[in-house]
């Protein structure tokens, strides 16, 4: 078995996520990396677009940020920020759309914190915010969600809402006037998570090779079900060499 990273563990995972005829909504790191891999791996006839507005990219090179001018190289549509929003919150196609995303705190639910560390008025420390997030996890048919896996980051409760993921369980969303869809996976550097469908609970779906159940526990704000959890396979010869001498040749993301 070949050497990997945790890093490459985690993009080759989410771009198995990706199936052929979605359209994949990303940001930049990780999901970019992700989004690229996976056209060469699961799903060469997925369509990456940006919030910049740039539909379907052929990215020669992994781009450094949205607005970076490789996402606009060879586009199916050079459109603008009202443009990429409307594509998904269209009812037609906003229904293939998957959405990429990461955050600061997330709990059981899947709702995600990008905002506050602490209270909002007083904060330990304030982040950037949404940006475009609250809208692709209000909007899109499903998120894969990117997060680091410690304590401090799965919480029991979020300390302020950024961005819907369940809301409060399985009636939450609906409750709330947000259309179907919702978080599907969170990819952390230990594990594969999903939600359960009757409770929308967080559940471990996958765990990496010689990483533990209790290791995956001992780094979490609250207990999860286990019982499914099976080992992930490994990033594959060609999976690695498609990471690192097609998509990052540079490691400007894997480093």
């Amino acid at each position: 078995m070949q050497e990997y990273t945790l890093r490459e563990m985690m993009a080759v995972a989410a771009a198995r996520q990706i199936r052929d005829g979605d359209i994949v909504f990303c940001g930049t790191g990780i999901s970019m990396l992700a989004a690229m891999a996976a056209k060469h791996i699961s799903a060469p006839d997925s369509v990456i677009f940006f919030e910049t507005g740039a539909v379907d990219s052929k990215l020669e090179e992994v781009p450094m940020a949205v607005g970076d001018p490789r996402v606009m190289f060879w586009t199916s549509v050079n459109g603008s920020l009202a443009d990429s929003f409307a594509f998904m919150q269209n009812p037609h196609t906003g229904r293939r759309v998957v959405g990429i995303m990461g955050a600061a705190q997330i709990d059981r639910y899947g709702n995600l914190n990008s905002t506050v560390i602490g209270d909002y008025g007083s904060p330990k420390v304030r982040f950037s915010g949404s940006g475009g997030a609250c809208d692709v996890a209000s909007f899109v048919n499903r998120t894969i969600i990117f997060m680091q896996h410690e304590k401090r980051k799965f919480v029991p409760e979020v300390d302020y809402l950024t961005s819907p993921g369940w809301l409060d369980g399985p009636d939450g969303r609906n409750s709330a006037g947000l259309p179907p869809g919702g978080p599907a996976t969170v990819i952390t550097n230990m594990a594969i998570m999903g939600f359960d469908k009757t409770t929308r609970e967080m559940v471990l779906n996958g765990i990496y090779p010689g990483i533990t159940p209790k290791q995956i526990l001992d780094n979490m704000g609250f207990s999860v079900d286990v019982a499914g959890a099976r080992e992930v396979s490994p990033p594959s010869a060609e999976e690695l060499r498609i990471l690192r001498e097609v998509c990052d040749p540079d490691r400007l993301i894997l480093g």
